[in-house]
């Protein structure tokens, strides 16, 4: 008889769509707080918790629904399915914000980022921070994939560690 396993692909669209919800849901709280300019650590460290939140309580899902079992290579695929379509949906949230609800996002956040880099460099020149910023809007576009990647990557690390600690194999016999 054979036996009825759950399927990996399944919990990770669930828990990434879920992960996905909540980033964009906390990425409009900054912005309607005014906040969406900020990238500090605060802000970073909140996103890696609930993507620590979302794979953790997704593994501890399947796990149960597996009979209690788990692998590492089903917590890694878990990890990293869920951060890709976190990404995916987080990222397109970004675009919507950055072209869509707000398109002058960059030329403001390029003003913030002017005055904190005049401020810690008071030698920089106009010419050199035009330049910079001529050279940055060319590249502008490699935030999509490295962002996608990043959340990829983060989610495999998180994935390894649940793994590690949650993992029980089937017995042998």
């Amino acid at each position: 008889m054979e036996e009825n396993q759950p399927k990996i692909g399944k919990f990770a669209w669930t828990f990434g769509l879920l992960l996905g919800a909540a980033s964009i849901i906390f990425s409009f709280m900054l912005y309607t707080a005014k906040m969406h300019y900020e990238q500090n650590w605060s802000v970073r460290i909140i996103g890696i918790v609930l993507t620590i939140v979302a794979i953790v309580i997704a593994t501890m899902q399947y796990k149960k629904a597996n009979s209690g079992f788990l692998s590492l290579s089903e917590a890694l695929k878990l990890g990293t399915g869920i951060g890709l379509v976190s990404g995916i949906l987080a990222l397109a949230f970004y675009w919507l914000l950055t072209n869509v609800i707000e398109p002058d996002f960059m030329d403001k956040a390029m003003e913030i980022a002017k005055v904190k880099a005049f401020e810690e460099n008071p030698k920089i020149t106009e010419e050199q921070w035009a330049q910079g910023v001529e050279i940055q809007k060319n590249f502008a576009w490699l935030a999509y994939p490295i962002g996608i990647i990043v959340n990829v990557i983060l989610g495999l690390v998180i994935g390894l560690v649940t793994g590690l600690i949650m993992k029980k194999q089937k017995d042998a016999y």
